[in-house]
């Protein structure tokens, strides 16, 4: 018996079946194992004409995956930075773009700075900490104190925003106080803030208009068609009824 058609034997299939956490790991999922398998065979072909036509061929086939951008030469010079990168950079062939290297491939990006800021108190937010650092560096004048009578009525609506209760301005003056570290001081001041019912509607107005629009309201049909022109339907006793 031809040794191609031999049946094998079940013990011997189970045996030799195949894991993926076996395998060899794939740098770029997404394209599937046969192609990588395609990329290390071309890698390992000794023939420079030969390999360069297999590269060709390969970058073909992965520009099937996405037709759309098969044409695009952007496109085309990412496919050909795949194509190396997934033959970990050992594929020597003639490439129409500039080769990638490993090491740009893992230069890391610089670290961003962001603000640590831990506030003490938090539901202000940090604009209102620069605005009185700012009111802190101008000199004493109707200006100024026009500005800490914003900063202090905003102090307060964010307050309310976070807190649903009411506050007294003696509080956001204490805040004020406390904040500024000293330099700005209305806790014998006779100056009244907003209203705090004025201000909750103003919270409340602008809540209103962030918030998304609910789905519109579909009337019945069939209670449109028993009220028309406006009539109310009255219902009839019957008398012949037990």
């Amino acid at each position: 018996m031809n040794e191609k058609y031999k049946r094998e034997a079940a013990s011997d299939v189970v045996f030799n079946l195949e894991y993926n956490s076996e395998r060899q790991r794939l740098i770029i999922p997404e394209y599937g194992r046969h192609l990588q398998k395609l990329i290390d065979q071309a890698t390992a072909i000794e023939d420079d004409e030969m390999r360069n036509k297999a590269a060709k061929y390969i970058i073909q086939v992965m520009g099937s995956l996405n037709p759309h951008l098969r044409d695009v030469p952007d496109f085309q010079h990412k496919l050909w930075d795949q194509l190396f990168i997934m033959s970990d950079f050992k594929l020597n062939v003639e490439s129409p773009y500039p080769i990638p290297s490993r090491e740009v491939l893992e230069l890391k990006p610089d670290v961003l700075h962001y603000p640590q800021n831990f506030p003490k108190y938090r539901f202000y937010g940090n604009n209102i900490k620069y605005m009185i650092d700012v009111a802190n560096k101008w000199e004493d004048g109707e200006m100024k104190n026009a500005l800490v009578l914003v900063i202090a009525n905003h102090m307060k609506k964010s307050f309310l925003s976070w807190n649903k209760d009411t506050v007294k301005d003696d509080v956001i003056f204490e805040h004020l106080f406390e904040l500024s570290g000293g330099r700005i001081n209305l806790l014998e001041s006779t100056e009244e803030l907003l209203n705090t019912t004025d201000l909750m509607r103003t919270n409340k107005r602008m809540s209103n208009k962030t918030a998304p629009a609910g789905p519109p309201k579909i009337q019945n049909s069939k209670n449109n068609n028993n009220n028309k022109g406006g009539q109310k339907k009255t219902f009839q006793k019957n008398n012949n009824q037990k």
